[in-house]
């Protein structure tokens, strides 16, 4: 049986004044782990942070294996200055694996200077020796003691250290999406999120003459 796909497009005609234009004109982000994990929601929390919130153009596709929790799961979030002609991703700018299978299957098309997170205690073995691996899963269990809520924590790191959506935004869109009740909860993991990305920014090695920084991307 071939995954579900589901593709959705969304656009504004207007962008927030204090957002800054895209390093480049379309950036293309892939969110991969298994069911459960809570992929799909964090795709469509980027998209709508990114479109509703920050002005710019989006397009996202999700895809699901056929079981509802344990099979693979991946949301791409197109994000553009400009209109969006192709709503599939070619050359991944971003990849965020949350389990080591999604690592495996999903790193063949990445665009050389791609940014690359991966969970650091799911994901042992990750695509390229420049990933930035966080512990993710194991921040939202022994801080908040809800596993559910990783897809968040990666979130909040996305946003510090690549600034393609605005923390405002994301915050935003994700307590528009979220259950009833579990606002702070939520907001928390995003904060964490953050704090994990700041920190690994304070720890990183310079980076080598040729090679694009966090400002550069």
């Amino acid at each position: 049986m071939s995954p579900a796909r589901k593709t959705t497009q969304k656009s504004t005609k207007t962008r927030t004044p204090k957002v800054p234009p895209l390093p480049q004109s379309r950036v293309e982000v892939r969110l991969a782990g298994s069911g459960g994990q809570g992929l799909i929601l964090a795709g469509l929390v980027l998209a709508e942070a990114a479109g509703l919130y920050d002005g710019r153009e989006v397009a996202m596709v999700q895809s699901y294996g056929p079981e509802a929790r344990g099979g693979a799961s991946k949301a791409e979030v197109i994000i553009s200055d400009r209109a969006i002609d192709y709503p599939l991703c070619t050359r991944v700018d971003l990849l965020l694996a949350l389990n080591q299978e999604a690592a495996d299957v999903y790193g063949w098309d990445l665009a050389p200077e791609a940014w690359i997170l991966v969970d650091a205690d799911l994901v042992q073995h990750p695509p390229s020796t420049r990933a930035i691996a966080l512990p993710f899963t194991a921040t939202a269990r022994d801080k908040l003691k809800k596993t559910m809520v990783a897809n968040v924590v990666a979130l909040g790191a996305i946003s510090q250290l690549t600034g393609l959506v605005s923390r405002q935004a994301l915050e935003k869109a994700l307590l528009q999406r979220v259950p009833a009740g579990t606002e702070s909860l939520n907001k928390k993991a995003l904060n964490l999120g953050a704090r994990l990305a700041r920190e690994y920014q304070k720890k990183a090695p310079p980076t080598p003459p040729g090679e694009m920084s966090a400002a550069d991307f």
